[in-house]
């Protein structure tokens, strides 16, 4: 059970998800510092409100959510527009080429219909000579 349990850890998708989930996470903290600390004050402040944390319905803190909303969207679109450089540099697979098998019947028949095409132009040139 332990060496199926390390081969299961030790794959490159399990390493390369722990690695996403680490640098995720990170990057999500410098988004809401990002969101917190310079989007929303600037964005409080033309609109006349401060900073939307401080917005509350008694103890409904509705600002808190508008700026977890907000830093969704800016993570959100960074992991697309990342993904979409990253996309740039994969290589496009070229689709395999299909390989159309033909029925031995209908191949000899093609042949029979070459050959008769081939004395017909054959006898088309010796009537004219």
């Amino acid at each position: 059970m332990w060496n199926e349990f390390k081969q299961f850890a030790m794959k490159g998708n399990v390493i390369d998800l722990a690695v996403g989930v680490i640098i995720g996470g990170a990057f999500g903290k410098i988004v809401s510092s990002l969101v917190a600390d310079v989007i929303m004050p600037l964005f409080g402040l033309l609109i006349g409100v401060g900073t939307f944390s401080k917005l509350a319905y008694g103890s409904i803190k509705y600002g808190l959510f508008i700026q977890t909303v907000v830093d969704f969207f800016i993570i959100a679109f960074s992991i697309f527009l990342f993904i979409k450089f990253l996309n740039r540099f994969k290589k496009k697979e070229e689709p395999a080429a299909v390989v159309v098998k033909v029925d031995r019947t209908e191949e000899l028949l093609a042949e029979i219909r070459d050959l008769l095409k081939e004395d017909k132009d054959f006898f088309r040139k010796n009537e004219t000579s």
